[in-house]
């Protein structure tokens, strides 16, 4: 049995979607650590950040609730791929606000979601924007937050490629 097929086997169950969401899960409290025990303060695209996480964490419900459908599975994975492109996106224009600074180009002063989902009225210790984007307020070896952002980011989409290229295998 080849690679992809014992891919294919394993994405039918549910231990790789449980991971995924764990490390959602991971991802997010740390997240939460840094804006309630350290008192750093999120700015408007560290939301949109958190937003596509949940995104991913949605997508690894859907695998997580049936992993043996097909259209759940494909779903789960449309969902975190896009998902895990917009966090992408997000961060890498958040790096931009961090290491081009100007003043024609700047990060909205407050978070803006739906009329039919006011995520930051409804949990505004989640989901409210205090903090200034253009600001490096912490690193680790180096990387702001937002750099730490796109390597996340684009290990969940490299992560998915190969789960997208096996439901394509033959199954024994």
């Amino acid at each position: 049995m080849n690679i992809l097929s014992s891919l294919k086997i394993f994405s039918k169950g549910r231990l790789p979607w449980a991971l995924l969401l764990l490390s959602i899960v991971a991802f997010e409290a740390c997240a939460l650590f840094f804006q309630h025990v350290m008192m750093l303060a999120p700015c408007v695209m560290c939301i949109y950040e958190r937003v596509a996480m949940f995104g991913i964490g949605g997508a690894a419900i859907i695998g997580l609730i049936a992993p043996n459908s097909l259209a759940a599975r494909w779903l789960g994975f449309a969902a975190w791929g896009a998902s895990a492109y917009q966090g992408l996106t997000l961060s890498l224009q958040h790096v931009d606000y961090q290491f081009n600074p100007s003043p024609f180009k700047t990060c909205d002063l407050f978070v803006t979601f739906p009329d039919w989902a006011p995520l930051n009225q409804w949990a505004p210790w989640l989901f409210e924007a205090y903090g200034d984007c253009s600001k490096v307020v912490w690193q680790f070896f180096d990387l702001s937050m937002p750099q730490w952002l796109v390597v996340i980011f684009s290990a969940y989409l490299i992560a998915l490629v190969p789960f997208v290229l096996a439901q394509f295998a033959k199954s024994k």
